[in-house]
């Protein structure tokens, strides 16, 4: 067992955990939790994420609401909801996900099953210290179509293409936002109130459409 602690995530990392094993333990802990689970066929890590880790993750969730609505289009939030899929041995409860592309497939769904339903369409990761697992490996497998990942510096957006991440500039679900446009906002979040981040984000955006 590894544990690396950081003032934005603590992380513990097991070896050897069966398939069986990992849905017992999502099973017994619940949805409920403060830890995330990430499996990667055999090698589960638990990550618990502090303040540090959280805030960027609500400041993206407004940015994707605000461009859903200033866009026009329909969104369904999954948060943190466990992806997994048992023919690839592979888990993942994301920092946020969305549905976007695909949100009228699952418009009314009360649960979700990978096996059956489509995958969220865009996943935001955040990772202020290094996994110990691979989580793009896990996210193909899972064919999460566009990722965007955050360190606390620099973000990155990918689309999947025949099965591999290739990192992009622009969003694919919100073609008119570009990684450097969303990092800006990000870092102006360092200094900024969120609200009034919120606003300014909105009116960049309104300023782009008219």
């Amino acid at each position: 067992m590894l544990v690396k602690s950081t003032s934005a995530e603590q992380r513990t990392v097991l070896h050897n955990i069966s398939w069986e094993t990992f849905e017992a333990l999502l099973r017994d802990t619940g949805e409920d939790r403060g830890s995330r689970f990430a499996y990667d066929c055999g090698v589960l890590e638990i990550m618990t994420p502090l303040f540090e880790h959280e805030n960027p993750k609500s400041n993206f969730g407004n940015f994707i609401i605000a461009l859903a609505e200033e866009l026009g289009i329909e969104v369904r939030s999954a948060g943190s909801t466990t992806l997994k899929r048992k023919i690839s041995k592979r888990g993942i409860e994301p920092d946020t996900c969305y549905y976007i592309q695909n949100e009228l497939a699952i418009r009314g769904k009360k649960t979700l099953d990978l096996e059956n339903d489509p995958p969220p369409d865009l996943a935001i990761e955040i990772d202020i210290t290094s996994s110990s697992v691979n989580k793009l490996g896990i996210y193909s497998a899972l064919g999460i179509t566009e990722l965007w990942r955050y360190d606390g510096q620099n973000l990155k957006f990918y689309q999947l293409i025949d099965g591999q991440y290739v990192e992009c500039k622009f969003s694919i679900a919100f073609p008119i936002v570009s990684v450097s446009e969303i990092s800006r906002f990000i870092e102006q979040s360092k200094t900024s109130g969120e609200i009034a981040l919120l606003k300014s984000f909105r009116a960049y955006i309104r300023k782009k459409i008219n």
